[in-house]
């Protein structure tokens, strides 16, 4: 269960945790949480759905809003650098996309899902296009997402080994 082994790792190294959902609603908490212990490293989150609560709560910036939209590379990592601040954990990771099975554009399909982490003085972003329904869209993003927080604990890991 790789979210256990994310908890052990977290546990490990007495690091916490906070999410910005979007386009997840939630979902990437409800993973975390059902990790028996996950109190320990898991701090909390937002479901940052609307813009206003991203600008007014995660202080996303308007001109990120405006220029790039709120499904972007820049809001993602503005949105993890935000909930890490907000509630002072050492990462933040965060979702932003369109789930469908609406509101996709030629230029942002349904699927387009970018995701963020981010903590004191690293930053991390991936584009990530799904082909899935709304549900499946959902969970492809929060795998993805504890994907590469999985990756990013293991390089931890592997680099305070040396």
């Amino acid at each position: 269960m790789r979210e256990k082994a994310i908890g052990d790792a977290l546990r490990k190294e007495e690091i916490s945790i906070s999410t910005a959902e979007s386009c997840t609603g939630g979902l990437i908490s409800h993973i975390i949480t059902n990790v028996p212990g996950s109190s320990e490293y898991y701090k909390g989150g937002v479901i940052a759905y609307a813009n206003e609560v991203k600008e007014n709560v995660l202080h996303v910036s308007k001109e990120i809003l405006e220029e790039h939209g709120a499904v972007s590379a820049e809001c993602a990592m503005a949105m993890a650098k935000g909930v890490r601040e907000l509630l002072r954990t050492d990462i933040g990771i965060a979702t932003t996309g369109i789930a469908g099975p609406t509101g996709g554009t030629p230029e942002k399909p349904v699927g387009l899902i970018y995701i963020a982490l981010a903590t004191k003085d690293y930053v991390h972003h991936a584009k990530h296009i799904f082909h899935e329904d709304r549900d499946g869209n959902k969970r492809e993003a929060a795998n993805a997402a504890l994907e590469m927080l999985w990756g990013y604990t293991a390089k931890r890991a592997r680099s305070s080994e040396r």
